[in-house]
């Protein structure tokens, strides 16, 4: 498994590792967030401080590490070298101070001043991502429907930074005619739905079926998914720019869902052929986020059913459950989980590879605590459940305990992360010196 995350085309670790340790402290800084601003979870979804904690999850956390995740994967996926290691680079260190000021902005509710500026040095550091992930596929020699999710996410992610972009600005010029709010659920469409569902399924269907050692996976499933999440992402967005009519917006959601279900089946019939029986606390995390991925549609189904019910209240406590099923129950989930798969190999064939044979080496699990790892696990599910009754039942102390429970997961993720990155390959050796 290691060999197939890394093959001559593979990126210097240093273009890699980077990405994994703004995640880190991006997810961090989201625990810290969430737990200095609980009474927010009882407010409207947009107001600033949610902003500022949504954002801090999708860009500062999650994006980052799908970044770094990526790069050491486009070799894999495309059978090529990444177009620019120097543009990836580059773009790390201009999207991370992007994400700070960007954070900052929403954090103080600056909407006028600073956010135009924000989001368009945002947008710029994002414009680099896409460029460098669509060179490295022009010049890839397998091109087939795995690549074409990241290409898809990559269009997707796009789109919605230029809507992201242009809502900035209006705050400033006001030249849309609909409110922001309309705006704002496209921007998120495109963004949650269109880029991240994408990617992370693009991505999961190389890591998936290598973890669980899976072989001749039946693929017509996966090209069913790829056509009907698009049709049903592009239906969605359409629809609310050009006939915003929740019957129409039921017909898309269909379309969309039938693609969940095809990709579903593809795991499923990779979870068959596994050869490897016993699920470590990594793969544990991604069938759990494989099982979650349900709530959050439902919820989206009662939110194009109720669009115009006069029950505001209720509308904001289901806004605010899609978003936590969506960031934390499926996106958080898979992301931690993968964490704990493709990090330990990235550090292990940087520390190890060149040492095989001549002395004793760890096996890449060993490189982080699996004890501590596996109370994080349960931890999260503790989060999940205690934040699922809170925001149900509107409970601050209920949000107070969850965000607690959130925080005290992400700074275990941290140590078990902190402990990869930085592992000392010669204190290891000499430690456990053993002749070839």
């Amino acid at each position: 498994m290691a060999k197939n995350l890394h093959t001559e085309n593979a990126p210097a670790i240093s273009t890699v590792k980077p990405h994994f340790l703004f995640a880190a402290v991006g997810l961090l800084a989201l625990g810290i967030f969430m737990f200095l601003s609980a009474d927010s979870f009882l407010d409207v979804y947009y107001n600033h401080r949610l902003l500022a904690i949504t954002h801090t999850a999708v860009l500062g956390w999650l994006m980052m590490l799908i970044f770094g995740s990526l790069y050491q994967l486009i070799p894999v996926i495309f059978d090529s070298a990444l177009y620019s290691e120097k543009l990836a680079k580059f773009t790390f260190w201009i999207t991370g101070l992007s994400i700070i000021f960007l954070i900052y902005t929403f954090w103080i509710g600056d909407y006028t001043e600073l956010l135009p500026y924000a989001a368009t040095f945002m947008y710029l550091s994002l414009f680099f991502f896409v460029f460098n992930i669509m060179m490295s596929y022009k010049n890839a020699r397998i091109k087939n429907i795995k690549s074409a999710f990241i290409l898809a996410a990559v269009f997707w992610l796009l789109l919605a930074e230029t809507e992201g972009l242009l809502i900035a600005l209006n705050f400033s010029y006001n030249f849309y005619s609909a409110s922001h709010l309309f705006h704002l659920q496209a921007h998120a469409i495109m963004g949650l739905v269109g880029f991240f569902v994408m990617m992370i399924f693009g991505v999961a269907t190389t890591l998936i079926p290598m973890f669980l050692i899976s072989h001749r996976m039946n693929e017509a499933f996966l090209n069913k998914s790829f056509y009907l999440l698009n049709a049903g992402i592009a239906g969605l967005v359409l629809s609310k720019y050009l006939f915003p009519n929740r019957w129409i917006e039921l017909a898309f959601w269909l379309v969309f869902v039938a693609g969940i279900v095809f990709y579903l089946l593809y795991i499923n019939d990779s979870y068959k052929r596994r050869m490897k029986k016993h699920l470590d606390v990594g793969m544990k995390y991604t069938m759990l986020a494989l099982v979650f991925i349900a709530a959050p549609f439902i919820l989206s189904l009662l939110l194009i059913l109720l669009q115009n019910s006069k029950q505001t209240s209720y509308l904001e406590i289901i806004t605010m459950l899609y978003g936590l099923s969506m960031i934390f129950g499926f996106f958080t989930t898979i992301a931690l989980g993968q964490t704990y798969k493709t990090l330990p190999f990235i550090v292990w064939l940087e520390k190890y590879q060149d040492k095989v044979g001549k002395y004793h080496t760890p096996l890449p699990r060993e490189l982080y605590s699996e004890k501590v790892g596996g109370i994080q696990f349960y931890i999260y599910m503790l989060f999940l459940l205690t934040m699922l009754v809170a925001l149900i039942f509107q409970v601050l102390i209920l949000i107070q305990i969850a965000t607690a429970l959130f925080l005290v997961v992400t700074i275990l993720y941290n140590y078990n992360v902190w402990l990869m990155l930085f592992h000392n390959s010669d204190k290891y050796i000499n430690t456990n010196k053993l002749s070839k």
